[in-house]
């Protein structure tokens, strides 16, 4: 049983799951940034240019329903709230998708930069050095 809650403790501990837990909350911060931006600054103006159409306001109704003399509530597809959610995601992932390239872009520098540049490779040997190579070589080879 002490080795499961070490092997716990080990993984509540490690960056990752400290790191998701942070990812997390930051996500759902910059959600809430983003929702705010897309109800209080895109949308009224799209709405304002198709003519004062608030987003979240459109529906369909469907028709009411009586049991006896009580009627119940209409029953509504709310289309209006599905566009403000898209509009919501479109935003939210092209945040993300910039947060993500740009930490790429950061982490393939760094990665360039730890890596050091290989060494040169070693220059041919000139026509003379390759003759005295050869020179050399045939000499050993009288000695035998």
């Amino acid at each position: 049983m002490s080795n499961f809650i070490n092997e716990f403790k080990n993984f509540a501990i490690k960056g990752n799951a400290i790191d998701m837990a942070v990812g997390d909350i930051i996500g759902g911060a910059l959600g809430k940034i983003v929702s705010s931006i897309v109800n209080d600054i895109i949308m009224p103006p799209i709405g304002w240019l198709i003519g004062g159409v608030n987003f979240t306001d459109l529906k369909i109704n469907l028709p009411v329903e009586h049991i006896g003399d009580v009627e119940l509530e209409p029953t509504t597809i709310n289309y209006g709230n599905f566009i403000q959610t898209a509009f919501d995601f479109i935003i939210i992932a092209f945040c993300v998708f910039l947060i993500v390239k740009g930490i790429n872009k950061l982490t393939k520098k760094k990665e360039e930069q730890a890596t050091p540049p290989a060494p040169p490779a070693p220059p041919e040997p000139s026509k003379e050095e390759v003759l005295l190579t050869e020179i050399r070589d045939l000499l050993k080879e009288q000695k035998k």
